[in-house]
């Protein structure tokens, strides 16, 4: 892969230095160019072209989330991440831009911190997320050019799946030409019970997906909902309350011992592991701080395994965009236990690694692009009395 171009761009001379150093020492990156704030980001785009962009939050003249919104109305797979401050304020600011389409977030180290210190928050967080990032906008950019030389405009589909007519019917899935092992998808009206639980594992990307999914929603679930949501710990309970203005239903942070109900979503807490349990005849959300498991706590996997014990073939879930494989495991027991499992299609997530992983393993239920997502779950999580309706 060619260099990775990045504009930095942020109102701090020092800041930009600390970075520009940083990223010239890997020698898969090059520094494109520089800007002061969201105005000059908007016309350097179109002068320096750059595969990425690190931009700041808080910037005269044009802050960074007046900017991303300019930025995604012409280039809407410009990876982007947001670098600013770590304050009540500044996770706000990157909560609001991360449902609003930024790529992903990394938390700038304190102004009093030494230099050594932002070095290595800069080596072990923010390179590894440009380089993903830049490969995954490579990819899906080389894709796009291959498919338009290759297939004619009056034949073109979505590369994975092509969806029923039948207004409430199921995805039905039609695998196209892809180099990925096939899919095991359950066919159309084969769905003899609706789900008792649906729990959504997500990751990069995942914030701007949950708002278009809880976004389409028209009526609650009779279900709960169990998220786990890859995010620092100040940041869950402000996506939490961005989700609930924006869904028919209330998205909250999930608290210890609390009894989980249908028509609520709950959110694991930055920083702890979520499981659930059912002791009596009602299902209780247990938080925990153990080891995390794939770098990440909370982890997909272990909310995963212990709604597997709970619900057992009642459990649906979900997996949309995010980097890495967590919820692999996880899937695996649901699906031993009769469980059913759907995934985001690769053209609609921002990383196409964790669901990318259910899909090679097999074990999908359905690969679905994220506009059709809720249509999806809603249709799973049907009452039985429904079940008979197409």
């Amino acid at each position: 892969m060619d260099k990775v171009r990045v504009l930095i761009v942020d109102d701090s001379a020092v800041m930009r230095k600390i970075i520009a150093s940083a990223l010239q020492k890997n020698p898969d990156i090059e520094v494109a160019g520089f800007a002061n704030n969201g105005i000059q980001a908007i016309e350097s785009i179109a002068t320096c072209c750059p595969d990425i962009i690190t931009l700041d939050i808080e910037m005269p003249e044009m802050d960074g989330l007046t900017a991303l919104r300019e930025i995604r109305k012409t280039h809407k797979y410009l990876p982007i991440i947001m670098f600013s401050s770590m304050t009540h304020q500044g996770a706000q600011a990157a909560v609001m831009a991360l449902t609003a389409g930024a790529s992903d977030y990394v938390a700038k180290p304190s102004k009093g911190g030494s230099v050594d210190i932002a070095f290595q928050v800069l080596e072990a967080e923010l390179i590894p997320k440009i380089i993903g990032l830049a490969k995954r906008a490579k990819t899906r950019i080389a894709k796009e050019a291959l498919k338009e030389i290759s297939t004619p405009i009056s034949s073109q589909v979505s590369p994975v799946m092509v969806q029923s007519s039948k207004a409430h019917s199921p995805i039905k899935n039609t695998y196209v030409q892809t180099t990925l092992s096939p899919i095991n998808h359950k066919p159309t009206g084969q769905i003899n019970k609706p789900v008792q639980a649906v729990c959504i594992g997500v990751s990069t990307g995942g914030p701007m997906a949950l708002m278009q999914v809880f976004g389409a929603f028209t009526a609650p679930l009779d279900v709960p909902i169990f998220i786990v949501q890859h995010m620092p710990a100040d940041f869950t309970a402000l996506l939490a309350a961005r989700l609930t203005a924006t869904s028919v239903m209330t998205v909250k942070e999930a608290e210890e011992g609390e009894v989980a109900l249908p028509g609520m979503v709950y959110i694991a807490p930055g920083g702890f592991h979520m499981t659930v349990a059912r002791p009596g005849i009602k299902t209780i959300i247990h938080l925990n701080t153990q080891p995390p498991e794939n770098s990440c706590r909370p982890a997909v996997d272990v909310l995963y395994r212990s709604a597997a014990e709970v619900y057992r073939d009642g459990v649906l879930a979900v997996i949309l965009t995010g980097m890495g494989y967590d919820g692999l495991k996880g899937s695996e027991v649901i699906k031993s236990k009769g469980g059913q499992i759907i995934v985001q299609d690769e053209a609609t997530s921002v990383i196409w690694g964790m669901p990318g992983a259910i899909v090679q393993a097999g074990i999908a239920d359905a690969v679905l692009p994220i506009d059709k997502m809720a249509e999806e779950i809603n249709f799973r999580a049907r009452k039985v009395g429904m079940l008979g309706r197409v």
